[in-house]
């Protein structure tokens, strides 16, 4: 069980690897969100039941009549979320393992019979990894294969610059109350004539279909000196994907398109202030990404990384200004100087 979002789902993925390297023979179903199971949904060996919460209370309804008759040996309760929590009471196993009381949120823990080990200060994706460690499955398969068809890398292939190399620039994160994310319209528009200018690299804009995403790079493109390829609510996920294992890197604030360049070998200069990045950041680029974190902590919550409860969120809609394009640029030419070597 792991709904959502796309950064977790694809933290989840080495979790499902590592089942199957392990117990290659194990029948294996995966309870995931809609949108999620658009970018992970045909990895083989595994059986997808959508639990779509757009459908609300029907949602449940579906579930149950999915799951009708069934009993499962083990139930890895991978989300800490009330809506998973619920849906997990249709779900007849065995074994149910989840959070233990110090880690998991909303109560998850009273929902399973066993839990895994309390270990401070982890990546979030290690934890996740604690799930097959407690079944003694070790070392953990650190990988992901999302598969992508050959009819999506060729479609994007005619939606790219034709002079390579590029960057993605992904710059929106998902909507969450009080959780502010997004870094500047005018930060945006300056690095990204910086890297075609300084840097020789074409810009290619990503983004969901929203119409608040598309008026945000619209802004952005307005602000720029220079041109790029926008391609905001014009992909899938797995379109997305494809360009992203094209791309030199993405920029992009702490969402889904710097997880997803993870799963790709992709470097992520992922721009963090307002939650840390140790915790939930894209996890093979903790050298590219931009951590203001510490910074905004001290000035807005008058705490440190080391005092702070691990994972703490930082709840002020100016801590992205924190961030600056000298950040962002630095780690830019310590990329190409690497990329040129």
């Amino acid at each position: 069980m792991r709904l959502s979002a796309i950064g977790d789902v694809c933290h989840t993925i080495p979790v499902v690897r590592t089942l199957q390297y392990y117990w290659p023979k194990t029948k294996i179903t995966w309870i995931i969100g809609k949108a999620e199971a658009s970018l992970v949904g045909d990895i083989p060996g595994i059986e997808f039941i959508i639990f779509n919460k757009s459908d609300g209370l029907a949602a449940y309804s579906k579930l149950r009549n999915a799951l009708h008759g069934r009993q499962f040996d083990l139930l890895l309760h991978l989300q800490e979320s009330l809506r998973s929590s619920i849906a997990t009471l249709f779900i007849r196993a065995k074994v149910k393992l989840g959070f233990n009381k110090h880690d998991a949120q909303d109560h998850q823990w009273l929902f399973c019979n066993q839990q895994i080990d309390f270990i401070p200060r982890q990546h979030y994706m290690e934890r996740l990894l604690q799930f097959t460690e407690k079944l003694e499955l070790t070392p953990p398969q650190i990988c992901w294969d999302i598969p992508v068809s050959a009819a999506d890398k060729v479609h994007v292939t005619s939606l790219l610059p034709e002079n390579n190399p590029f960057i993605v620039i992904s710059p929106c994160s998902s909507v969450v109350k009080r959780n502010w994310r997004n870094w500047t319209v005018e930060g945006y528009a300056e690095i990204a004539d910086l890297a075609q200018t300084k840097f020789n690299l074409n810009v290619v804009f990503t983004g969901g279909p929203s119409e608040q995403e598309k008026a945000f790079g619209e802004k952005i493109r307005n602000k720029m000196q220079t041109s790029a390829t926008n391609l905001i609510g014009q992909l899938s996920l797995k379109q997305l994907l494809a360009i992203i294992k094209q791309s030199i890197a993405v920029i992009s604030p702490d969402s889904g398109p710097a997880h997803m360049a993870t799963t790709v070998n992709v470097p992520s200069i992922a721009l963090f202030s307002t939650s840390n990045p140790n915790f939930t950041g894209p996890y093979n680029s903790k050298n590219w990404v931009v951590n203001k974190y510490p910074q905004a902590l001290e000035k807005y919550n008058n705490t440190t990384v080391q005092q702070a409860p691990w994972g703490q969120r930082v709840r002020n809609p100016k801590a992205v200004e924190l961030i600056t394009v000298n950040d962002i640029s630095q780690k830019l030419e310590q990329l190409m100087t690497r990329e040129n070597n």
